[in-house]
């Protein structure tokens, strides 16, 4: 056998075979996804996310607090309006005193050091639960829908988010929000995270049962990415970057892993988040309750995928055990 067919010899050990990985996670690099309504004392169990609740802004402290001392480092907020009056404009999406703004400044509040991105979108907002404003003919009405995703982005940074993260796919919203953000001069306080290859995946169906976020006709199909686009992702992420986003994000993430390693060939200069959807986190939990292998490795192995494909910033609701499963 030649020398250089010997490769066990680098990867005896334990600590030798972290060494094998370009990255290995950390808790920096994870952001967990919290839903937040509009009672202020709701912990409601959603069922299709094993383990995750709606929170009330009153038991934020309580929920929050025991994982930021186990190293939780950032979250991304979305609101699940329940009460409010929805419109075909989203107007309860930055409502003063709706559960974003409102859940933006109690964490600043309690938690100083956590680091807060809010998903800006209309579909939980509008009456006709699609993503922006709407033609007469029920097709996206492009142009003031940006100018309103804008807007509600704003009115996020002005409360105190440190970051704002449009998942709408409205075409030039990024340009839009990065305007909005320098004319409110927020430019340099608030930074830009784009879902940028958002695919119309068949993986968010837990999400939408949290969110209350299912269109109520059609789909998004128009204006999400087909899943066999490949290179109109790679137009999507090079457009983005031009118009001034700090971070490129690819959702979901395991079935776009090649995209994934496509945008950091893309984009070697910018942050890398990836989101591991609800439908990957319910599918991850469905098949270790069924025997098919264990939890806590095979939620290691699909992240590990991610980072080996070039991702920085994973955004999973595996956040609070990673937190765990890294001290031990």
């Amino acid at each position: 056998m030649d020398i250089s067919s010997i490769l066990q010899g680098g990867y005896h050990h334990p600590l030798a075979r972290t060494w094998q990985g370009r990255r290995q996670l950390t808790k920096s690099m994870l952001m967990y996804p919290i839903f937040i309504t509009d009672d202020p004392d709701a912990s409601v169990e959603i069922a299709s996310l094993p383990g995750q609740r709606r929170w009330g802004i009153n038991k934020l402290e309580g929920f929050l607090a025991p994982l930021v001392k186990k190293g939780l480092q950032s979250v991304i907020l979305f609101g699940v309006p329940l009460k409010c009056e929805k419109d075909m404009r989203g107007t309860p999406a930055d409502d003063q005193s709706g559960p974003v703004i409102l859940a933006i400044k109690k964490i600043r509040e309690l938690f100083p050091t956590v680091y807060i991105a809010c998903d800006v979108c209309l579909c939980e907002y509008t009456d006709h639960g699609h993503c922006g404003l709407l033609n007469a003919d029920g097709s996206i009405d492009n142009s003031p829908s940006v100018d309103r995703i804008a807007q509600v982005a704003v009115n996020y940074a002005k409360a105190g988010a440190h970051c704002v993260a449009p998942s709408d796919m409205m075409d030039g919203r990024i340009k839009g929000i990065k305007k909005g953000l320098i004319d409110a001069k927020l430019g340099n306080k608030c930074t830009l995270m784009s879902y940028s290859a958002k695919f119309a995946s068949c993986m968010y169906g837990p999400f939408r049962d949290a969110a209350g976020s299912a269109p109520s006709f059609g789909d998004r199909k128009c204006y999400q990415l087909p899943p066999a686009a490949k290179g109109l992702a790679r137009r999507a992420i090079q457009r983005d970057t031009a118009e001034g986003a700090d971070i490129i994000m690819v959702k979901p993430a395991l079935p776009y892993l090649d995209v994934i390693s496509d945008a950091a060939e893309l984009a070697p200069d910018h942050p890398l988040a990836c989101y591991q959807v609800s439908g990957e986190f319910a599918m991850i939990h469905a098949g270790a309750a069924a025997g098919v292998y264990d939890l806590r490795t095979m939620a290691f192995e699909a992240v590990d995928s991610m980072i080996r494909a070039g991702a920085t910033l994973i955004l999973t609701y595996f956040t609070p055990d990673f937190l765990e499963w890294l001290d031990n």
